[in-house]
């Protein structure tokens, strides 16, 4: 119950205002009771959920859970984060306590550094991303990944719940975009490629974030070696596909795109796309100050001053 009452309190921040969380909050006590009446018995089941699409930048599905089970959902992932995160790699930064987006874009600086030898020789660059990744996980897969690492029965079976609760179309395939526990579901089944490349095929320098990552080397040549090899392993082991049209071998000297940036030896500027979208945004959204605040903060990550400037212009239009 104390676990639930934690998971609550975190989950209502910023969204007091939002109808479904007004009117679980209105029966609190009894709402929050009840849910936990039912999982101590095992009566729990877990709802359907709220569809929606959202463009930022490219189109995605959204589903979202009823309160009572991401209330749930914020339970299973504050027992389960902190043993798996422990068992990720280093460099693995999507949805993780002091990692992030800032994070992987200064360690991609590190390691294109120390593959070039602080620039005095040429680094190349794989960058792969998982096609349709969260609709393409394997559910299977993920239980028998989940079934190594805990040993509570009533626990596998409420994420057995949250597993089955979902279907991207596909039987047997995918996990919603939205859902707390998908966060730490991919990054679980994502491990699987990370230990594969760090330890089996030795990569030093690899970078993940989410479904999208990128490997360095100072040879050309054992990129084009691994990237057949890699595929395959997505393909056969995890039941996932590298999508064809977003595989890159380039140097760095030539730039390379990743997590909105694009990344020279020396400096970073911002994607086009995204610059497109930042004014957009700022334009739509008027002068809303977490806004603007949110694009300072991005901008300060890269080599940014003249973009700062018509940022700040254009909030004194409003």
């Amino acid at each position: 119950m104390e676990s639930l009452l934690k998971s609550w309190q975190v989950f209502k921040k910023g969204k007091k205002s939002k109808v479904d969380v007004a009117e679980f909050s209105s029966n609190f006590i009894y709402n929050l009771t009840d849910l936990h009446r039912d999982l101590m018995a095992g009566y729990y089941r877990h709802g359907g959920y709220a569809y929606f699409k959202i463009s930022d930048p490219k189109s995605r599905n959204i589903h979202k859970a009823s309160v009572r089970d991401r209330i749930v959902h914020h339970a299973l992932y504050r027992a389960l984060y902190p043993y798996f995160d422990s068992q990720f790699i280093h460099d693995s930064y999507s949805c993780r306590i002091d990692k992030g987006t800032h994070r992987a874009l200064y360690q991609f600086q590190s390691f294109g550094r120390k593959v070039s030898y602080n620039n005095t020789r040429t680094a190349w660059v794989l960058k792969c991303d998982i096609r349709k990744c969260f609709a393409s996980v394997d559910q299977a897969i993920l239980r028998v990944l989940l079934k190594k690492n805990i040993s509570c029965v009533k626990t596998l079976v409420i994420l057995d719940l949250i597993i089955n609760s979902f279907s991207s179309g596909i039987p047997g395939k995918g996990i919603p975009l939205g859902n707390l526990t998908s966060q730490l579901f991919i990054n679980i089944y994502l491990h699987e490629l990370d230990y594969v490349l760090k330890y089996y095929f030795k990569i030093d320098c690899y970078i993940r974030y989410a479904d999208d990552f990128v490997i360095f080397s100072e040879e050309k040549a054992q990129l084009e070696e691994l990237l057949p090899k890699l595929g395959d392993f997505v393909q056969e082991d995890l039941f996932l596909e590298l999508h064809p049209d977003k595989i890159f071998i380039q140097t760095l000297a030539s730039g390379v795109d990743f997590l909105g940036w694009v990344h020279f030896p020396n400096h970073r500027v911002l994607r086009t796309t995204t610059k497109r979208r930042m004014f957009r945004r700022i334009t739509e959204c008027k002068n809303n100050e977490a806004t603007l605040r949110s694009y300072r903060g991005l901008l300060s990550h890269g080599n940014a001053r003249k973009l700062q400037v018509v940022v700040d212009k254009l909030a004194s239009l409003y």
